[in-house]
């Protein structure tokens, strides 16, 4: 590939400077919240060491009930603490975490004798002690101890957000151009885009594979995991080094970054406009002309999808397969889309339109629901399989999740809309601390602490310091979010929202 044809590619960090946090806001009237230092505490007690280093925060700090796998390092768990710690000017522990997590991915991974790919990144780790001879080890977990045994695909994606936000943060590139990183970052890389019967250039994964970590019907193409998969790409193209082994994957990724951008933009994407096109669908069409491509029956609409879209807004939806559209909202599909420019400036204004549309059902009295609406009876025991977790208003079937008040932060900033943020960390504020940190909430509303939801949950505590520091230093956004490339927007053939 010519130095040119990813020039394009190369100028993505934005107009951000990386800025660091010293503890003083930028703003002369800005008064620091009282929960700010109990927050502070409660992370640095979550920190884990291994053998003297601090490599990450383990999940929650609960002592009321059965650890469970809650004392483990997570890989997705543990980014809202890396980035607290990053703005906080305190990068150790995101380096160690980060070469920690790369020689556990060289490990060769088996599941009852099944090897899984090179490029799989362990879900968690945990660190045991032996008092006896005085040693410590490290054990990893890549799913093969997960409920449902389902290998993690969002743990490399995560991991390459995060050493992007490192590389940002601190200027430093010695870490991400390190041979062990870079064959990292390939292994990874090589595993996405490794050529099968698709064709489709999104990537096709179980459920259970991410955030939402059981059954929920999001087999298929789910938008949490195409939106990190886009992001990833992007970061990859930065960090990659331009050399005989990386020069391939490069060209791989600019390829399928063309591609991915047009499917996602063209056919994730929903509107009032592409709603009453997909009303309207003709189904049974062949060849290149067909408009209804995926075969959806219009009658599969479901009906609480034509009250929840407003005039004005849009957003992208769940999933898009063959004869089915995953018509809910997912929050962390949408704000990673937007950080990472899948979304156009005009989608990303859309989301936040429907955002403030539809405040009660996706924020309530607790942000953030993580996904809208929920299952409820018949459907919700076939999808789920009966899940006593995952009944309706609750977990991942329409809980609210505290942790994604960053990435809803991180998106209204860079939409140009942070005073939505802003209400929405006020209302958290409100009960957080009173409510100890708990990992999710119940409800409608999100007016109940989570039925089996964990008390002092880090990455709770931690995307709470994250929301407030970068609404205090808007800088600090740089390290999380990309601009978007001329070069991959394609021509539109569909409304991006109703505009006046």
């Amino acid at each position: 590939m010519s130095e040119n044809s990813s020039r394009g590619f190369d100028n993505l960090d934005g107009v951000y400077s990386p800025g660091r946090w010293t503890g003083t806001p930028r703003s002369a009237y800005f008064e620091p919240h009282p929960i700010v230092g109990d927050a502070w505490e409660a992370l640095r007690r979550s920190m884990v060491n291994f053998r003297g280093q601090p490599v990450g925060t383990i999940a929650a700090l609960d002592n009321s009930s059965e650890d469970l796998n809650y004392d483990q390092v997570f890989v997705r768990d543990f980014v809202p603490s890396a980035l607290a710690f990053l703005m906080n000017g305190e990068p150790e522990i995101v380096k160690n975490f980060l070469l920690k997590t790369v020689f556990l991915q060289s490990r060769e991974k088996k599941v009852d004798n099944f090897k899984l790919g090179e490029g799989v990144m362990p879900a968690s780790f945990k660190v045991l002690h032996d008092p006896v001879r005085n040693t410590e080890t490290i054990l990893a977990d890549y799913g093969e101890s997960a409920i449902g045994r389902v290998a993690p695909v969002d743990s490399g994606f995560w991991w390459i957000i995060l050493l992007r936000a490192y590389t940002k943060s601190t200027g430093d590139a010695s870490l991400s151009e390190m041979p062990e990183i870079q064959r990292g970052i390939r292994l990874i890389m090589t595993l996405c885009l490794s050529e099968g019967f698709d064709t489709f250039p999104t990537l096709l994964c179980a459920d259970g594979c991410c955030m939402i970590d059981r059954r929920m019907g999001v087999y298929g193409y789910p938008i949490e995991i195409q939106a990190l998969f886009f992001m990833a790409l992007r970061c990859a193209l930065l960090l990659l080094k331009r050399d005989c082994e990386g020069n391939d994957c490069i060209d791989r990724i600019v390829k399928r970054l063309h591609a991915l951008s047009f499917h996602m933009r063209s056919y994730f994407w929903l509107d009032i406009k592409q709603l009453n096109d997909i009303y309207r669908y003709k189904t049974e069409e062949y060849s290149h002309t067909a408009v209804n491509k995926f075969n959806v029956i219009p009658d599969s609409l479901p009906e609480w999808v034509f009250d929840f879209m407003p005039t004005r807004g849009g957003y992208f939806i769940g999933n898009v397969s063959p004869a089915k559209m995953d018509f809910r909202w997912f929050c962390l599909g949408n704000c990673v889309a937007i950080l990472s420019s899948l979304a156009t400036p005009e989608q990303s204004s859309a989301i936040m339109d429907l955002i403030e549309s539809r405040w009660g059902e996706l924020v309530g009295e607790m942000p953030l629901k993580i996904c809208y609406p929920a299952m409820e009876s018949h459907e919700w025991r076939i999808v789920t399989g009966c899940d006593p977790k995952n009944t309706s208003w609750s977990y991942h079937n329409g809980g609210s999740w505290p942790v994604l008040i960053w990435l809803l932060t991180a998106a209204c900033i860079k939409a140009g809309r942070p005073q939505i943020a802003k209400r929405a960390i006020e209302l958290a504020e409100s009960r957080l601390l009173m409510d100890q940190w708990p990992e999710y909430y119940d409800g409608k509303l999100g007016r109940f602490v989570g039925k089996q939801a964990r008390k002092n949950q880090t990455w709770s505590i931690a995307g709470y310091l994250v929301a407030k520091m970068m609404l205090e230093d808007p800088s600090h956004l740089g390290m999380i979010s990309l601009e978007e490339d001329k070069q991959m927007k394609p021509q539109m053939k569909r409304s991006a929202s109703w505009v006046c």
